[in-house]
């Protein structure tokens, strides 16, 4: 874990960014239950880490992915059009937001700025699961005539140790380079040692993220 993922980390945490249950699970919208719930919509409300991320973010854009490489930075409906906007003035690159679908009115958008063909995106996003969502958001991006290049999260669903990347699998398929600033591994760490959670709800997490389908019921929750 590098200096730089801890402090995004340990930011997530402090903020209530990252919250663990305590009597009930959390019930994502596929139904799938959770022991732990990401916002990072919430972020927002605090300047401090909300200056720390977005000042990595911009420096992932500059360092990582290179300026030269993208024409257009896109903000996904809706958690991803703040960082979006607050990365695009950072680093002094037009910006675009696209909708999960098209809106069913006026001139029936999906992307809402200037996008013309054969331009390169960089979507920002506040974090990624399984990558799908993405995945869509580029097929509206393609009916433009540009693509997506490249994506950045502040949060990836993913951990070096249990060898879990199935967004960056999902995304590299469809030819999108993936660049994130934290993930389980950053989380859980700096959790432990700052005391946000217990080692059994570190073990929760952990037994969460082996087998989600199925953690609820193997724990009586369904």
């Amino acid at each position: 874990m590098s200096d730089g993922s801890r402090a995004i980390a340990e930011a997530l945490l402090r903020t209530g960014s990252i919250q663990v249950y305590k009597d009930r699970p959390f019930v994502f919208v596929s139904g799938r239950l959770s022991p732990v719930y990401i916002d990072c919509r919430r972020v927002l409300s605090f300047t401090d880490a909300r200056e720390a991320i977005v000042g990595q973010l911009a420096e992932k854009v500059e360092r990582d992915v290179g300026l030269d490489h993208i024409d257009v930075i896109a903000g996904g409906e809706t958690a991803g059009i703040p960082y979006a906007a607050f990365v695009s003035d950072r680093v002094k690159k037009p910006m675009i937001y696209v909708r999960k679908n098209p809106k069913g009115y006026g001139r029936t958008k999906q992307i809402e700025g200037v996008l013309s063909a054969g331009q390169r995106v960089l979507l920002v996003e506040d974090l990624i699961t399984d990558g799908l969502s993405k995945v869509r958001f580029n097929i509206g991006i393609r009916a433009e005539g540009a693509r997506i290049t490249h994506c950045l999260c502040i949060f990836e669903y993913g951990s070096e140790r249990l060898n879990l990347h199935e967004g960056k699998e999902v995304l590299t398929k469809h030819g999108i380079e993936l660049h994130t600033l934290a993930n389980w591994d950053d989380v859980l760490d700096a959790g432990l040692s700052q005391q946000h959670f217990n080692k059994e709800a570190s073990q929760q997490i952990l037994d969460f993220l082996k087998d989600p389908q199925n953690w609820g019921r193997k724990r009586g929750f369904e």
